[in-house]
């Protein structure tokens, strides 16, 4: 199967330029494609899998791709998807988050040899002369045209209006893939749809001044079965740095999607056959959780290692008691079958406190502030208030509940906000 039809078959696929050329270009040749990442934090996000996991894809079926980093581009910010002007950010921060961004992207994609770039166009548009830029590149480009891109309607009916510096947005990320396909020999760009008339604007340019057929795949905008952007939760962002947003918390993620979206997450967010994924569609209930388990185990690997997954597992298990994984099920996953029982472990989200400061005097709705279970006193109440709040599996009643020695297990205290949100106090 073709690594276009892959891309199909697993949901990737939103539009794609000129389908049968491509087709034909990428089953007859080592293809070079490009997408790119915004520097704008150090971690790259749940929200951004969709087009890391395209370039695996890619990497997979024998083709070389390049994540481009925009600390360019970074320097002025991307109008796409935006109602409101970016931040400007400085060449320190773009430089400190391009590291955190290469180091996540070396779990997904394998850079040894060439086999996948990361590069920078700041290389080559910072040295860029203002008047020989309008002359060569700017005279390609319609206003016309390019006002009717969604990415600058968007924005040109704000209230902040669309400035002159955003405008440029699509010349400068145009001339990225006509300079990609001059030195790399990059004739494919990918990403999000809302990249569409930045990525056709580059097909053009690289047709206007190279004479070469270029191609540009776009994917959908991924949401929840809810209806919720992917990566979005109430606690904020997804990171994908585990100094952010920890291997375990991660995995927790994964476990507690909808059961609707269990098929087109895994087909999506692991590498598991779709013959394996056809099969689980039927599953309800307890069966269906334990899908969700290789999901969540499966996702976690990609991103964080395997033995970061395993760890999790088993954190999971401490938590909220014995996960069975039957033999046979999404049978390509590497998950250790069996039952894995409730045993001790670090990886759930823990702090050390010394025991006098707690038993007998700190506010349980205190420690709810402090170990983030909740965001503040007033949500901690509000929670105590709806009955979501335990304390070592005993519900709280009272806002005024102190810490007594009857809940104390061993030197431990385990907490709950809701159904799925843990946290240990430990004492020293």
């Amino acid at each position: 199967m073709s690594v276009l039809s892959i891309l199909k078959e697993r949901g990737f696929v939103d539009a794609v330029t000129h389908t049968q050329e491509l087709e034909d270009y990428l089953n007859n040749n080592r293809a070079t494609c490009y997408i790119g990442f915004d520097p704008t934090a150090s971690s790259l996000h749940v929200g951004s899998l969709v087009c890391i996991m395209a370039l695996a894809h890619m990497q997979r079926n024998g083709h070389r791709p390049i994540a481009l980093v925009g600390g360019g581009t970074g320097l002025i910010g991307d109008p796409s998807g935006k109602t409101e002007l970016r931040k400007i950010i400085t060449q320190e921060d773009i430089d400190t988050n391009k590291a955190g961004i290469r180091k996540q992207l070396e779990r997904f994609l394998d850079f040894s040899n060439d086999k996948a770039l990361m590069l920078d166009n700041a290389k080559w548009l910072t040295p860029l002369a203002y008047i020989p830029f309008l002359r060569d590149i700017g005279r390609y480009f319609s206003v016309n045209r390019m006002i009717k891109a969604e990415s600058y309607k968007a924005r040109m009916e704000s209230d902040d209006g669309l400035t002159f510096i955003e405008f440029n947005y699509m010349l400068l990320q145009a001339y990225d893939f006509m300079e990609l396909a001059k030195t790399c020999d990059c004739f494919l760009q990918m990403g999000g749809s809302d990249q569409w008339g930045n990525i056709v604007a580059g097909i053009d340019l690289v047709r206007r001044t190279l004479g070469k057929q270029a191609f540009g795949i776009t994917f959908p905008l991924i949401t929840t079965a809810s209806g919720i952007k992917m990566g979005k939760t109430h606690s904020g962002a997804v990171w994908l740095d585990p100094e952010r947003f920890s291997p375990y918390e991660y995995y927790q993620f994964w476990v507690n999607c909808d059961d609707a979206d269990v098929p087109r997450f895994l087909a999506l967010f692991t590498f598991l056959s779709m013959d394996e994924i056809e099969a689980i569609k039927s599953l309800e209930g307890a069966d269906l959780n334990k899908a969700k388990t290789i999901l969540a185990y499966e996702a976690t690997k990609i991103a964080h290692g395997e033995e970061e997954a395993i760890k999790s597992l088993k954190a999971a298990a401490s938590v909220f008691g014995n996960i069975e994984v039957p033999e046979g099920l999404l049978s390509g996953s590497t998950i250790p079958r069996g039952i894995h029982t409730a045993v001790h472990d670090e990886s759930v989200p823990s702090s050390l406190y010394n025991r006098e400061e707690v038993v007998g005097k700190a506010l349980v709705i205190d420690l709810l502030t402090q170990t983030l279970l909740c965001k503040s006193k007033s949500d901690a109440r509000r929670l105590v208030q709806q009955g979501g709040a335990y304390i070592n599996g005993e519900k709280i009643t009272g806002f005024d509940q102190i810490v007594s020695i009857g809940d104390v297990a061993g030197d431990e205290i385990l907490l709950r906000a809701g159904k799925k949100k843990y946290h240990k106090i430990i004492f020293k």
